[in-house]
């Protein structure tokens, strides 16, 4: 049953048309939808995401969405050109690289803020073997 089915992570805004204007201008993101409740995305890669207007936006304090990308390293290149300020975490057995963490086994990431606070990441596409 779930097994079968799809996922779709749900994005908290304090202010909708500010986050609006923060995935268009920094992430290069267009809603696919709008509905009364909120803004739908969907990625080329699959990706499919909600972001609603709620007084909780930015209160969850761990990640609560990756990006799988082929070159870490490029899209942070590319978002901090955008403005996108990244953020280092205190992490066991991670190294950074700048604004890119090494993780080991499980690759590279990086994290930022959006305009509501939440914690997003962008990390390897495939995670090397």
């Amino acid at each position: 049953m779930l097994n079968d089915s799809k996922v779709t992570a749900n994005i908290p805004a304090a202010d909708i048309e500010r986050a609006r204007s923060f995935y268009a201008d920094k992430l290069g993101l267009t809603p696919a939808q709008e509905n009364p409740g909120g803004l739908i995305y969907t990625t080329a890669g699959g990706t499919t995401f909600f972001l609603y207007q709620t007084e909780y936006a930015g209160r969850a304090g761990h990640t609560i969405a990756q990006f799988h990308v082929p070159d870490v390293r490029a899209e942070v290149e590319d978002l901090k050109a955008k403005g996108v300020t990244f953020e280092h975490y205190d992490m066991p057995g991670v190294t950074w690289d700048g604004d890119v963490a090494s993780m080991g086994d499980m690759g590279h990431g990086a994290w930022f803020k959006d305009s509501e606070d939440n914690i997003l990441c962008i990390d390897d596409d495939v995670v090397p073997a």
